[in-house]
């Protein structure tokens, strides 16, 4: 049976690899990739020969993220959210907001209210720097490094669980994290068939439908196999909390899953489509940050009667489409393996009205008119995204009661056309209908190998060991958005060697110290605005106590994260309101993390956590007034030194819970040269949460009556903003005046959001 699994999984890699490397133009790292998972499949032949043993098995889900995950006892510091923690505030807001309550987590929301574009910073580093996986296939965007949640609507009620790992965590498929990774698993297979449906309504015109089913188990109940499908179609409505920031987000999961006593088969496909009007632009104007912190610049023009007006269409328009098979095989209580395909089409463009737009700009040639030459316009533009990405993930686990490793490799190549279209123009010049003002393509390819394992020297120690190589090469062609040529051809190779130490003091108590080494490679934005960018690289040191009792938890944790060139924020954002980053030097982050969970009675409990850090680059060079200053130390942007939240927790009775939520972040530069003008205020917020369950005696299982009351004390907070600088030159000829700015994104005060989720 094993050559028969050897050989079909053999041939499918063969043919998938075959037409990647068409696509990739990678033969050589192909070939390389095909070599070792051969290897791999020869050694996973042999060693099911060996007889099984009284191991303790563990269920086939958990493969699916096995390669990316540690269990509990690894010197790896992490939180772990079930499906049940995040059912509790479901209600349509964004996955990193339902995160918010998580230690050293920061979030932000362009609209204002938790729907459409949101983002997660983990130890003040920012998005770019973090690691997202689902079921092991990264979701980071192959250029940016970014991710956008807000391709992924109502994705929360498809997550079976997620493990958040902060500093370097352990190796992981796609690009290196350099501050958190966030590693998903979606919905298990369920035995038994069911259905829900689920409607939300609250402020701003907020609104979240779905409904979801599971067969359960189509075959016999005698059989030892079984065969499940499942799914959920979503719909999420939002005016947003800022003026027109409104989002309308359609999504999809479905999964069909085969599984018998040693194997798991899961075709998985999900999809999101998202429009969403844009709020990027923030708030300079101190009057109306202060007096109308709702207004929205963009889409804004001046008409022919010098009226102001706004676009009715300035939004972004994305669709994004995953496509994921799972093949997991146990062949004892020792070996098991996954191997996983993964296809993603994203397709998509943000439109903008832009006014007095030179025709030099958009690659159009001056007009005559009455003998008037015209080289400007009014126009509306769009800019497209047409990528596709590729993964293979393959990997292999063996264990005994002394030894647990995982080993295998990734390879993923990404195509990603990025184009320009005038839809409409007072003034035409000679363009064409759909003419392309630009056109650019950029390919990237990364191939990396792992292999980490635990040791159990004894009852008290064991330790902990991961390597990982990774090579990437990334490549464009074309033009940018600025009409000008941009070619990158670069290569990167890393080694990120990892290493720790778990000592067990007795059952309740437990010292762990890690060291990881990660290497990070700049971004399609970094090497645009700096042609001689730098990779970024992360010496992180970690030491944490465990306890865990019957009634009381904690998790402490001591880091030090020490950088070469570390890629920070500028605070600056380019026009389609990207964050800009630049190579700091050298810095560092140590913090303490302290997170506790303490059952006060059967009823009450509370869980609190705070990170107090310091954040700094090590010298910081600025050019104020056209001189060159050295202001030595500096705070890195974005980074507070003190982050607090708590969750008390009352249930009076088994169907009802209470829960009131508090979050505390320090104030904050969103700059690196320390300016008063780049300082975020700090914030206090508390959000109230209620569930209650009724459990009819026919029609429904159950019914789950949800209410979120978010920001119950109405404080004006600003989580996020922008800062930036440039050089006055003309104002006196000769003289150069350094002038500063910042923008806001305004968060919502008091809101609320009410559910009821019906389940059969």
């Amino acid at each position: 049976m094993t050559s028969f699994y050897s050989i079909i999984v053999l041939i499918v890699m063969k043919n998938v690899l075959s037409f990647l490397s068409l696509r990739a133009q990678s033969r050589s790292l192909t070939k390389q990739f095909l070599f070792y998972f051969s290897f791999l499949l020869v050694t996973i032949s042999f060693a099911q020969e060996t007889q099984q043993d009284s191991t303790k098995t563990e269920t086939l889900d958990e493969v699916l993220v096995k390669a990316v995950r540690v269990n509990a006892t690894s010197p790896i510091t992490h939180s772990n959210v079930t499906k049940e923690q995040l059912e509790k505030r479901n209600l349509g807001q964004d996955l990193p907001i339902l995160l918010n309550y998580l230690p050293s987590v920061v979030t932000t929301s362009d609209a204002g209210a938790g729907v459409g574009y949101t983002g997660i910073r983990v130890r003040g580093v920012s998005a770019q720097s973090t690691n997202i996986t689902i079921n092991g296939i990264p979701y980071n965007d192959a250029e940016s490094l970014g991710t956008f949640w807000v391709n992924l609507g109502d994705f929360s009620s498809s997550v079976e669980s997620l493990q958040l790992q902060r500093g370097v965590g352990t190796s992981t498929n796609g690009s290196g994290a350099f501050g958190a990774s966030i590693n998903i698993l979606t919905d298990a297979i369920s035995e038994k068939a069911n259905a829900e449906i689920s409607n939300t309504f609250g402020s701003y015109n907020t609104r979240k439908h779905n409904v979801k089913f599971s067969t359960g188990n189509v075959l016999d109940a005698e059989h030892s196999r079984s065969i499940e499908f499942a799914g959920r179609l979503s719909q999420i409505q939002s005016d947003g909390y800022i003026d027109r920031a409104s989002s309308n987000l359609k999504s999809y999961f479905l999964q069909g899953s085969y599984v018998d006593d040693n194997t798991l088969i899961k075709a998985i496909t999900f999809s999101g489509h998202e429009i969403t009007y844009q709020s990027w632009n923030g708030l300079e104007d101190l009057d109306l940050l202060e007096n109308d912190r709702t207004f929205n610049t963009a889409g804004m023009y001046t008409d022919e009667n010098g009226d102001v007006q706004f676009y009715d269409n300035e939004v972004d328009n994305y669709k994004q489409n995953h496509y994921q098979l799972h093949w997991n095989e146990r062949f004892n209580n020792n070996w098991s393996t996954n191997l996983a395909l993964n296809f993603t089409h994203g397709e998509g463009f943000f439109e903008q009205y832009k006014e007095d737009e030179d025709f030099a700009d958009y690659n159009l040639e001056e007009i005559t008119i009455g003998g008037e030459t015209i080289n400007t316009t009014d126009l509306i533009r769009r800019r497209w995204l047409d990528n596709d990405f590729y993964v293979i993930n393959a990997s292999a686990n063996y264990k005994d009661n002394v030894f647990n490793s995982t080993f295998g490799g990734s390879y993923s190549t990404y195509s990603g056309d990025h184009f320009g279209e005038i839809i409409w123009a007072k003034y035409a010049s000679d363009s064409q209908i759909r003419d392309r003002y630009y056109n650019g393509n950029g390919t990237k390819t990364d191939l990396s190998f792992f292999a980490k394992g635990t040791y159990r020297v004894n009852d008290k120690i064991s330790l902990f060991a991961d390597l990982q190589t990774r090579h990437v090469n990334y490549k464009t062609t074309g033009t940018n958005s600025d009409v000008i040529e941009f070619l990158v051809d670069k290569n990167f190779n890393f080694f990120n060697p990892k290493a720790g130490i778990t000592y067990k003091l007795n059952n309740n108590n437990s010292l762990y110290f890690s060291y990881a080494r990660a290497n990070r490679e700049p971004n399609r934005d970094d090497l645009e605005n700096n042609a001689n960018i730098k990779p970024e690289q992360l010496n992180d040191f970690e030491l944490g106590w465990r306890h865990n009792s019957n009634k009381f938890r904690i998790n402490t944790n001591l880091y030090y994260m020490l950088y070469n060139e570390q890629l920070v924020l500028t605070g600056a954002l380019d026009d389609v309101g990207s964050p800009l980053r630049d190579n700091s030097g050298d810095s560092y982050r140590l913090g303490l993390e302290v997170e506790a969970a303490i059952q006060i009675s059967n009823q009450f409990a509370i869980q609190p956590n705070f990170t107090v850090s310091s954040n700094k680059n090590k010298e910081t060079f600025f050019q104020r007034d056209g001189v060159l200053e050295n202001l030595g130390k500096t705070n890195i942007s974005f980074s507070p030194e003190f982050i607090a939240a708590n969750a008390l927790v009352f249930q009076p009775k088994s169907n009802i819970q209470l829960s009131f939520l508090s979050k505390y972040v320090g104030e904050q530069f969103m700059g690196n040269t320390d300016s008063e003008a780049s300082k975020l205020d700090s914030y206090f917020v508390n959000d109230f949460n209620v569930t209650y369950e009724l459990k009819p005696k026919s029609v429904f299982n159950s019914i789950v009556l949800s209410a979120l009351v978010n920001n119950i004390f109405g404080e004006k907070y600003i989580s996020n903003g922008y800062y930036y600088t440039y050089d006055d030159t003309w104002s006196n000829p000769g003289e150069t005046t350094t002038i500063e700015g910042a923008g806001f994104y305004p968060q919502a005060t008091t809101n609320f959001l009410i559910g009821a989720t019906l389940k059969f």
